[in-house]
């Protein structure tokens, strides 16, 4: 089954898969905003370019996420348990598929004894409610249900037609908000602390500037509150009205002063990844780029690389070929097999330059192949060949700074 949302909502498929019992796993891709559709209404702006898995064992919902493979929902959820940081132990999964990767670490925090069962069977179905509540958003896109085994081992299972007539509920709820609040993956800031703290009790005061800091998006903070996005809304929303708390999409900068006004950075600092086990090749392409006005992160264990890159959003990814236990080819694979990384530049990096190895790494989906050791003009000709020249010194130690006071938040 699969076809444009402009012939068939997502409300309908989920019911069909409902009516027919079953199994397999429903792939959803919003259309971007040069994509053509014949739909009505317009895709969100936050949902544009974004698309979703949704996982279905006889017609009845066990798991659902946004496709980009991230841990960072999967760590909000675990700041409920104060074990978000038992993820760092994790190795990955057995079960961490390329589809699901969430839902493999998620396990294994169970098999740990990390989480009890029933505070996993709370995190998976607030994260269904949650990635449905954007589906059930969306008018624009496509998508493709294929039918196959189903995602093991299973921890919940909710009923489609109960869960879709509470989450339309509160899609349409939601539009209460509009047009001050437009997205649940904006993100509050105060904007008149002093007139502001006038308006409010000492400590509800004190509870909206910890969570209202620009950095963290509402459905963030429903996340770490264990309340549902509506609530979150709901709370802040007068004040919004008021002018006391804006909302934005991208916590680029911190505000200029006390009042209204943002602004964004002009140009964006090209962020490089590079995957290699040797501890000389990672020092060397760090120093360098970091040094040349690029944001470069280095992994050394492979292991670890899948989950952590992610996150980071690289506009260029570096990995090694020889490493122990998980090579660069099957490391290029997996990441290929993301909608996230199908555009990303991979460069292969070897010290054997061999024609063989060359096929290997197109077949994994490799852009390019780079034989070690190299200088430092080598390295900085073919990371500027891919993501262009890098940010400029001052304006990089403002934009790391930035970037620091967001890891902060994860220390609250």
């Amino acid at each position: 089954m699969q076809g444009n949302l402009s012939e068939i909502d997502i409300r309908s498929i989920l019911q069909l898969i409902e009516l027919g019992q079953r199994t397999g796993e429903l792939f959803v891709e919003a259309y971007t905003s040069t994509g053509s559709s014949t739909g009505t209404q317009p895709t969100p702006r936050s949902l544009a370019g974004q698309s979703w898995y949704v996982f279905c064992f006889n017609g009845q919902i066990i798991y659902a996420t946004q496709s980009a493979g991230s841990l960072f929902r999967l760590r909000d959820y675990l700041r409920r348990y104060k074990a978000d940081t038992a993820l760092d132990k994790i190795q990955v999964p057995y079960m961490a598929s390329t589809n699901a990767p969430e839902y493999g670490y998620l396990w294994a925090l169970l098999e740990n004894h990390i989480l009890t069962p029933a505070q996993g069977r709370n995190i998976i179905q607030s994260m269904i409610h949650e990635t449905l509540f954007d589906l059930l958003s969306l008018h624009q896109g496509s998508f493709t249900f294929e039918m196959g085994p189903a995602l093991a081992p299973q921890l919940t299972s909710l009923e489609i037609s109960s869960l879709l007539a509470k989450i339309v509920k509160q899609v349409q709820q939601w539009k209460q908000f509009h047009p001050h609040i437009q997205s649940p993956n904006q993100c509050p800031v105060i904007s008149d602390p002093s007139e502001l703290r006038v308006a409010l009790p000492v400590n509800t005061f004190n509870t909206l500037r910890r969570w209202a800091d620009g950095h963290t998006s509402i459905r963030q903070m429903a996340r770490y509150l264990n309340r549902d996005v509506l609530t979150v809304a709901k709370a802040i929303y007068p004040f919004v009205q008021q002018g006391l708390v804006q909302v934005f999409y991208e916590p680029s900068v911190a505000p200029t002063n006390n009042k209204k006004e943002w602004s964004s950075p002009e140009t964006k600092v090209p962020r490089v990844v590079c995957i290699d086990d040797d501890n000389t090749i990672r020092k060397t392409v760090e120093s360098i780029l970091n040094e040349h006005g690029y944001e470069a992160t280095t992994i050394g264990n492979p292991l670890q690389a899948l989950s952590l890159v992610f996150p980071l959003k690289p506009d260029l990814i570096l990995c090694d070929i020889a490493m122990p236990e998980l090579d660069g080819y099957e490391i290029c694979a997996m990441l290929r097999s993301s909608s996230a990384f199908r555009q990303t530049p991979i460069v292969m990096l070897t010290g054997i330059d061999g024609f063989i190895d060359r096929v290997k790494a197109r077949m994994a989906g490799a852009t390019d192949f780079y034989t070690k050791p190299f200088g430092e003009s080598e390295l900085l000709m073919l990371v500027e060949k891919y993501v262009g020249p890098g940010y400029p010194r001052v304006n990089l130690s403002e934009r790391l700074l930035d970037r620091s006071l967001e890891d902060q938040l994860e220390e609250k």
